[in-house]
């Protein structure tokens, strides 16, 4: 059992579950209060999350005279358990999971999640409450009844439960007293051709044998193992094995502060936070995600005329963004939205995160196919965009709605698409190509630092000709644009802790944009933060900042995308894969090694 790390409670205390094809967010309470089905980015059948104070949307078990709820995960398991009290001492236990194991030679993973709930004292009296909503928030009201089984029919899906709960009681909400274990099956509409409980039971065993084998296979830092199993755990839960794809979060319109109306739908796969993933991914040793994340950007790099910056979980599907009327928003901050408008945004840096990320294929030894003179051809195309794009005004990584500029980071993401490509094309001995990127790097990296150096400022700025400052500046050294000794870098760094720390939280920015001047911190630039420091000598500071950040955590160990610097209340989208791979990158970064580790423990 992992202990809680934090007494305060958070409004995001909610646990992930899923199987990499479907995904499901759980309360402290046992409620699954947010289930988009079948795939991450369909419609959710729960809904309650984002239904404002509106009872719909959700699945729980109440248990008449509940004086004590526990939940926790599973130790290395993506599997959520609940123990709930009653008055007179009866408990339940709730286990919530959503299958995944091998069978038949082939990965089981079904659009599915599964709820065992089981007496463990005394005589529990229990209601188990089903409200599915369809079309965004609409309550789903057409309901069938079968013989082992509930249809809710609403919008395009059907979903159906299977269970060996009294179906009359479950349609009625009746509190009835529980006598043996009962299940819940939720999925598609097909008919479970095998024993309810026997079922159940196996695949809860074989879903958390599952994940311990998979924990057991990554090679981890010696500090901050759990914090990093755990993160690792949800970022296999946020990649779509399928495609290959790694969303940004599970969810839609999380607010990145109270009421700013800033709620995005992160649904998706954004090719920037790649890089970040693969890179998490790596160092753990985690290669077959990694492996078919690459596939998934290099079906996306095909198609070189345009990239855009964020791709549905199946590439080339429209994002058009749209609100939903019916849901209220999470405790009540609209409005709710549907599809990203960042997919027709101008976002130069997208070049360079690909080629980022398929670097990789030429340089992992562990990898089953290499990348090879072809692959390079069709990056190199993607090169040529980078460098007619490099000082081009865009969206830039923070994706403006109403301005654009040249952006420091777009463009130093467009230098290392160049840079990359001459390593690649020297590994593979072509000669002329080698020369080729490496004389056209230079010249672009010589522009970026006189254009963004602000002698002032005593900082590398966020855009050519602006005094702003901007976290992302703080990931040159770590691409490569300036080695972490340069007295640019260094400055820099002093800069940006001094100007854009807001309570001990570095600020991606604070100059005001669209929405007005930011008033939560992005948890992804405190790790860059950390990482910076660490680089520059300054281990012990990031060390401290490591501690306090993982200490405001959620209930289960997951981070959101912002945090608030006053209250230390998480905001935005949930889980972050950002923050989730900060966690991972920063403590590979500052952990003592395991020889270290042993030696001090020995002498």
């Amino acid at each position: 059992m992992t202990a809680h790390h934090q007494t305060k409670k958070q409004n995001l205390d909610l646990a992930l579950i899923g199987n990499s094809c479907s995904a499901a967010l759980v309360d402290r309470d046992a409620r699954i209060v947010w289930w988009c089905f079948p795939y991450f980015d369909s419609d959710p059948v729960f809904s309650r999350l984002l239904a404002g104070d509106e009872e719909k949307g959700f699945c729980d078990v109440t248990v008449a005279g509940l004086v004590e709820t526990e939940s926790h995960y599973v130790r290395n398991t993506a599997i959520v358990e609940t123990i709930m009290t009653d008055a007179h001492g009866a408990k339940v236990r709730i286990a919530d999971f959503a299958p995944r194991f091998d069978r038949f030679e082939r990965e089981y993973r079904p659009p599915q999640i599964i709820r065992r709930i089981e007496p463990i004292a005394g005589l529990p009296r229990i209601a188990i409450r089903v409200r599915p909503t369809h079309n965004y928030g609409r309550p789903t009201t057409n309901v069938v009844v079968g013989s082992n089984h509930i249809r809710y029919v609403g919008g395009q899906q059907v979903m159906r439960l299977t269970t060996d709960a009294p179906l009359s009681y479950i349609v009625n909400e009746i509190t009835f007293p529980l006598t043996r274990p009962m299940n819940l099956i939720f999925g598609q509409d097909e008919p479970f051709l095998s024993a309810i409980d026997t079922t159940s039971r196996e695949f809860l065993d074989r879903t958390r044998d599952h994940w311990l084998t998979w924990v057991r296979n990554l090679a981890v830092p010696f500090e901050w193992q759990a914090m990093v199993v755990r993160a690792a755990i949800t970022l296999k839960m946020c990649s779509f094995q399928e495609t290959g794809a790694i969303v940004a979060a599970h969810t839609t319109s999380l607010p990145e502060a109270p009421s700013s109306s800033r709620t995005w739908d992160y649904r998706y796969c954004w090719l920037r936070d790649a890089y970040f993933v693969v890179d998490a991914l790596n160092r753990l040793g985690a290669t077959q995600i990694m492996e078919s994340y690459i596939n998934y950007i290099t079906t996306i790099a095909t198609d070189v005329r345009e990239i855009r910056p964020v791709h549905g979980i199946v590439p080339f599907s429209s994002l058009e963004e749209e609100t939903a009327p019916d849901l209220k928003g999470f405790l009540g901050h609209g409005p709710v939205r549907v599809g990203n408008q960042a997919e027709s945004q101008t976002q130069n840096d997208v070049y360079g995160s690909v080629v980022l990320a398929a670097t990789q294929m030429f340089v992992d030894e562990r990898l089953p196919k290499m990348g090879d003179e072809a692959l390079f051809r069709l990056l190199e195309a993607l090169g040529e965009r980078a460098l007619e794009r490099a000082f081009e005004p865009d969206a830039g990584l923070w994706e403006y709605r109403t301005r654009a500029h040249a952006h420091t980071y777009s463009a130093t993401l467009c230098w290392a698409a160049c840079d990359r490509l001459a390593g690649i094309a020297r590994r593979l001995n072509i000669a002329d190509r080698a020369k080729y990127w490496r004389t056209h790097a230079r010249a672009l990296r010589e522009r970026i630092l006189s254009e963004a150096w602000d002698e002032k400022r005593g900082a590398l700025t966020g855009a050519f000709g602006s005094p702003d400052l901007d976290a992302s500046v703080l990931l040159v050294a770590e691409l490569g644009l300036l080695p972490a000794t340069d007295v640019r870098f260094i400055t820099s760094c002093g800069t940006i802790g001094r100007e854009l720390t807001r309570n001990g939280r570095i600020m991606r920015y604070t100059a005001p944009d669209d929405f007005g001047a930011p008033e939560t911190a992005f948890l992804a630039c405190n790790f860059w933060y950390m990482d910076a420091l660490s680089q520059i000598g300054r281990a012990a500071e990031a060390r401290e900042l490591f501690d306090s950040i993982l200490a405001n955590r959620n209930a289960y160990g997951l981070l959101s995308e912002d945090i608030h610097p006053d209250t230390g209340e998480l905001w935005g989208n949930l889980p972050q894969t950002y923050s989730m791979a900060g966690i991972i990158n920063t403590a590979t970064r500052l952990s003592s090694s395991w020889e270290e580790a042993w030696a001090r423990d020995s002498s």
